[in-house]
């Protein structure tokens, strides 16, 4: 995606486009000039969208919209089938695999579509709202109806056969206009066929109604076995009760869904509408967020939130980075610091530079990230998807089996109880509450950790969380604050300490690396003249290479020293010394010979010892690699506690020993910064990728911490435990429910209890079951991750 600097007004920019050549936003139909900022290019071909929003909707699943002419777009938005977010992309809760880029239901289950990424401002659910109207317009007749079956004979309120049609009269709006929805349901899942739960209430429904009417219309033509008190019994309130009970169970279900995303629509509401643009005569204005553009200067005053991602260029202040990182303390920032949108400005006023705008921003990946994940379908899953293909199949015929069981074998009305049982057997069971079982965990559990600063890529992820036995870490920004402190330089072989820390500085200043950072720094800092590497070699994880002033250089570990065949023994002892302080050693060598050591301290973090502690309880074996000196690794690993250490390994090594863990049947997770550990990252059972989360390395990792913090590991293990406990919970309830209800509907213990189950009864059970499902899933926004 390419961006494009704008540092004029708006009215400037508009009359600049006039003539340019333009086309159609394919998510949202809306005519985009040629030099749109936002655009994307997937499978040779350049899409340009209206606004960053559009883009997003875009990247989460390009081919949705790739199929449709610009004309289709065009029309898709212009009539959508219901009121709904222009250009959304919609899924299903239960089968992510469903994507349209209209609303509509599953073709799979017959639920309603979801938009992938929630609006923020969104108006009512329309189907929340047309199911309600359906349920309180026909919930009075049901009552008449129910009261007029229980107690109407009785009451001897209507003569002989005059009390069914009055039934019928009542009963008919509540079935044929109130439970139209579900029979249109029912009726897809057939032409689908893909038979669910809307096929088990349209068979259980039409039935008993079906068989009313007739008992009503015709009752000569029904055998005297179905004939009860000189009448021939009807169900019209079994009917209107069925409906009434799936109505009312679908709204709590549709509310509690909707609770499911609020995590996004947290993160959404966290970007700010606006931002103050310096343009270059000095004025200042205030455009809307996606008019900002890369390289804007912009200027954030105290008690606002930050626009853009970007680099502070004047001011200094504190900056509240909690809503993104979970960390509570505020982050002083000055020139140079980097700046995260969404964040809040505490105090002072700070002009930065525009950096990351629209969806490159970490809030936006961050969004992206938590949107596919709760679209992801948990390993877990897999066994219920198995189960519920040849669910239904096995209901109708259960309810088949009953009709006939009672009819044959059964007492004088056998027949009638057949009906009444079969009826039970359909609507109890509910495949919905196994569909639902994982999905509301894993939205739940996603939205929760973002909220915290931990990021898990898909649904597999959480659930091979909790499995690990054994954790990987590297120490330098991981055990340690990652902000190294320049300690010494000491030269030999005719090198003085200005030299050696001259040189290692000029060749530093092309590595991201922290402790190239605190060198660079240090020299900068003694006023050091630097100059530009003739060329620079990075990416061994071992040290640097590259030609300063005409001399070949190696500045890194003991590995690249012997790798470069460079002899250090004048500097060993001195090094040694230093390590068992825990500070880092790095070698200059130059044309091949030894010239310095330079030393850099970097303080273990506060919450290092904790976290490692609280693993290790958990029977988490914690284990450091690093590219580190073996002697300094140890003097930081015998701090915290750790016992086994890796020191001078190279990324390759890192690889190898999670092989040879696995080859010991450990579950390992790897936490490192996704460069030079990308490799041991994928081999990983879970990779962990510390650090800002803004890079390609969410990649090379199933998880991402927004803050690089041990703590964060913590934290996302134990909601991983939370939320495959509350899984096991959903699933098991949802076996246990059919398992138990169906025998029970089917009149399999009549002859211990005397009693059957009425299908009122079943209704409200399936209708519970399903919401039980999800009200259970939204119990881990309480869970306490720390």
């Amino acid at each position: 995606m390419q961006k494009t600097s704008c540092h004029h007004d708006q009215d400037h920019s508009h009359n600049s486009h006039a003539h340019s050549e333009s086309q159609r936003d394919p998510v949202c139909g809306m005519e985009v000039k040629s030099d749109s900022p936002y655009r994307e290019s997937v499978e040779g071909k350049t899409y340009r969208f209206c606004s960053a929003k559009c883009l997003q909707k875009f990247q989460i699943d390009p081919h949705s919209y790739m199929g449709h002419s610009s004309h289709e777009a065009h029309q898709h938005t212009s009539h959508p089938t219901i009121s709904a977010p222009e250009g959304a992309a919609y899924t299903c809760p239960m089968h992510p695999e469903i994507r349209q880029p209209t609303p509509g239901n599953c073709p799979i289950c017959g639920m309603t579509l979801e938009p992938v990424i929630p609006e923020l401002e969104e108006e009512e659910n329309p189907e929340l709202k047309d199911f309600s109207r359906r349920f309180w317009w026909t919930l009075p007749l049901t009552v008449i109806v129910t009261v007029l079956a229980m107690a109407g004979h009785s009451l001897q309120l209507f003569h002989g056969t005059t009390q069914n049609w009055v039934e019928l009269a009542l009963a008919t709006p509540v079935t044929l206009w109130g439970g139209w929805v579900f029979f249109a349901r029912g009726i897809d899942s057939i032409r689908h066929r893909s038979p669910n739960m809307w096929t088990l209430i349209g068979l259980g429904t039409a039935a008993a109604y079906l068989y009313s009417v007739a008992a009503t219309l015709v009752p000569q033509s029904f055998p005297a076995a179905f004939v009860q008190d000189g009448r021939i019994g009807v169900y019209f309130e079994a009917a209107a009760v069925i409906i009434s009970l799936t109505l009312l169970g679908q709204m709590l279900e549709l509310k509690a869904r909707s609770q499911t995303s609020a995590a996004i629509k947290s993160l959404l509401g966290l970007a700010p509408k606006t931002a103050r643009r310096i343009m270059p005569d000095g004025v200042e204005e205030d455009i809307p967020l996606t008019h900002v553009h890369q390289g804007d200067h912009l200027r954030v005053r105290p008690g606002e939130k930050v626009p853009v991602d970007g680099t502070v260029l004047e001011g200094e202040s504190a900056v509240d980075e909690s809503m993104l990182t979970g960390e509570p303390l505020p982050v002083t920032k000055r020139a140079g610091d980097a700046l995260i949108g969404a964040t809040l400005n505490t105090h002072g006023s700070l002009v930065m530079e525009a950096q990351k705008v629209g969806a490159e921003t970490m809030l936006s990946q961050i969004v992206l990230m938590v949107a596919k994940a709760q679209r992801s379908k948990a390993p877990m899953q897999r066994m219920a998807d198995a189960v519920a293909g040849y669910f239904v199949v096995g209901v109708i015929l259960i309810a088949i089996l009953t009709f006939f069981g009672w009819g044959l074998f059964g007492p004088e009305s056998g027949w009638v109880f057949g009906l009444i049982n079969a009826v039970a057997v359909l609507i109890i069971a509910c495949p919905c509450a196994l569909g639902l079982a994982t999905p509301m965990s894993v939205m739940v559990a996603t939205g929760k950790a973002a909220s915290s600063g931990v990021l898990f890529r898909d649904a597999s992820a959480i659930e091979n969380l909790c499995k690990i036995d054994t954790l990987i870490v590297d120490k330098t920004g991981t055990l340690t604050e990652g902000c190294p402190v320049f300690h010494s330089a000491e030269g030999t072989g005719g090198y003085d300490s200005n030299e050696v820390l001259r040189l290692a500085a000029s060749l530093d200043q092309g590595s991201e690396h922290p402790l190239a950072h605190a060198i660079v720094d240090h020299a900068r800092g003694q006023g050091i003249a630097l100059v530009k590497p003739d060329t620079f070699e990075s990416g061994s994880g071992i040290g640097v290479r590259g030609q300063v002033d005409g001399h070949q250089l190696q500045l890194g570990n003991t590995a690249l020293m012997d790798e470069a065949g460079v002899d250090i023994t004048p500097l060993r002892n001195r090094a040694e010394q230093l390590r068992l302080e825990g500070i880092s050693i790095i070698y200059l060598a130059v044309d091949g010979r030894l010239a310095g050591l330079l030393a850099v301290s970097d303080p273990i973090k506060p919450t290092s010892q904790q976290a490692v502690s609280k693993l290790q309880s958990e029977d988490v074996k914690v284990i450091m690699a690093t590219g580190d000196g073996l002697t300094t690794a140890r003097a930081v690993a015998k701090q915290l506690g750790i016992e086994e250490v890796h020191g001078e390994v190279k990324p390759q090594d890192k690889e190898k020993l999670v092989a040879d863990l696995q080859g010991y049947g450990r579950r390992v997770a790897m936490a490192g910064d996704g460069i030079n550990d990308a490799p041991a990252l994928a081999r990983s059972d879970v990779g962990i990728a510390m650090g800002t989360g803004t890079d390609v390395a969410m990649n090379s990792a199933q998880v991402t911490l927004v803050k690089g913090d041990l703590m964060g590991i913590l934290r996302a293990r134990t909601l991983s435990v939370a939320t495959v406990k509350n899984m096991r919970q959903n699933l098991a309830f949802a076996f246990l429910y059919n398992a138990m209800g169906i025998p029970l509907a089917a009149g399999l213990l009549y002859p211990l209890t005397g009693h059957l189950l009425s299908p009122l009864i079943a209704a409200l059970a399936m209708s519970v079951s399903s919401a039980s499902v999800v009200f259970n899933a939204l119990r881990l926004k309480s869970t306490d991750i720390g």
